[in-house]
């Protein structure tokens, strides 16, 4: 497997991937098949694979995708014509449902002793919604009053949830007063923390949070903090452990895969619109490959500023990776169009 990738990854397949799509527009259908990304992590493009029938089955932002245990892959969509588009990995449609989520952003799947549950964030519901595979709702947990930080809903407009191994809730309120609620499996409040602000221990749009396992003896939180540019490490009692820095990657939500951290980088650069790539981290945190985007260089232990250099992603808002280590982008705000299949090569 590995000779393979090397191999593609010397070829004039990948050249012409990384050297000769600089100034394709992200519509063009030239797109197709360019071999991008850095070191081992290279990938093919198919910018058809979740294309549908948009008057049967639209979008509207494509905001976030999981995989099941059956390998299906479900999406996210806040067009409440059908609010969950659930594909097989060829992208073939298996099911669609939902109508009740027109602020559906954040999506959340956790293993319930051999039962899987979606967790929904709904921005015009200031909710989170726990449902089954098919869509009945479980729980709901509305703004969280009892905390004392919030005196209306409207200033709660919760983003991502993550869920640890013995059922606690962690949603991050990313587009409200930025704090990080933690439930017990039940929706009782345990603790409350970060909010709006620089320092380390605070946020500025933190838009994302995973559960990151990667030591199991150590289990830690990943958050998001993207007007910063930043990704920051708390324990599961919300103490911050540490920073990392990606300068000029706006990072969405961070996905674990095996000992990798991927993220969708909405903008970049100057944060312009239309800038966004995919960034791999690697099991120590640093970025080694970023799809779309300029070649990861670190000087003196600092990454340098990272900006897009090829239009084939508009607005990435979320990567869910397959057994096969492929990865699928879902897009906001990019002209209603369906995810984007990167294959590993």
């Amino acid at each position: 497997m590995m000779k393979r990738r090397q191999f593609i990854g010397k070829s004039g397949l990948a050249g012409l991937g990384l050297a000769s799509m600089g100034s394709l527009s992200f519509t063009d259908h030239r797109m197709q098949d360019a071999i991008i990304g850095h070191g081992s992590h290279r990938y093919k493009v198919d910018v058809n694979w979740g294309k549908l029938n948009d008057k049967e089955f639209p979008v509207k932002d494509c905001h976030e995708m999981v995989q099941d245990a059956k390998g299906r892959i479900i999406l996210l969509t806040n067009h409440t014509k059908n609010n969950i588009l659930i594909y097989d990995r060829s992208g073939k449609l298996l099911d669609s449902w939902g109508t009740e989520y027109p602020g559906g952003h954040g999506l959340t799947l956790h293993d319930e002793n051999g039962t899987e549950y979606l967790y929904i964030c709904d921005n015009n519901r200031h909710e989170v919604i726990k449902t089954t595979l098919d869509g009945k709702v479980i729980q709901v947990l509305p703004f969280p009053e009892e905390s004392g930080k919030y005196q209306k809903k409207e200033e709660y407009v919760p983003t991502e949830t993550a869920i640890a191994s013995n059922g606690d809730i962690y949603v991050a309120d990313g587009y409200g007063a930025q704090y990080i609620t933690h439930y017990d499996a039940k929706g009782n409040i345990k603790n409350i923390f970060g909010g709006r602000g620089e320092e380390d221990h605070l946020f500025n749009n933190a838009h994302g949070i995973c559960i990151d396992d990667r030591d199991p003896n150590n289990p830690a939180l990943l958050i998001t903090a993207r007007q910063q540019n930043k990704l920051k490490r708390f324990s599961l009692d919300g103490e911050h452990l540490g920073t990392i820095d990606l300068p000029g990657a706006y990072i969405c939500r961070p996905v674990i895969h095996n000992k990798h951290v991927y993220l969708a980088t909405i903008w970049s650069g100057d944060g312009s619109e239309g800038t966004g790539f995919v960034s791999i981290l690697d099991a120590d945190n640093k970025l080694i490959s970023a799809p779309g985007g300029s070649t990861p260089t670190y000087v003196n232990g600092n990454l340098e500023h990272m900006h897009q250099t090829l239009k084939i992603f508009r607005h990435p808002h979320d990567v869910c990776i397959d057994d096969d280590e492929n990865i699928y982008v879902a897009q906001w705000n990019s002209w209603n169009t369906y995810p984007i299949k990167l294959t590993r090569v």
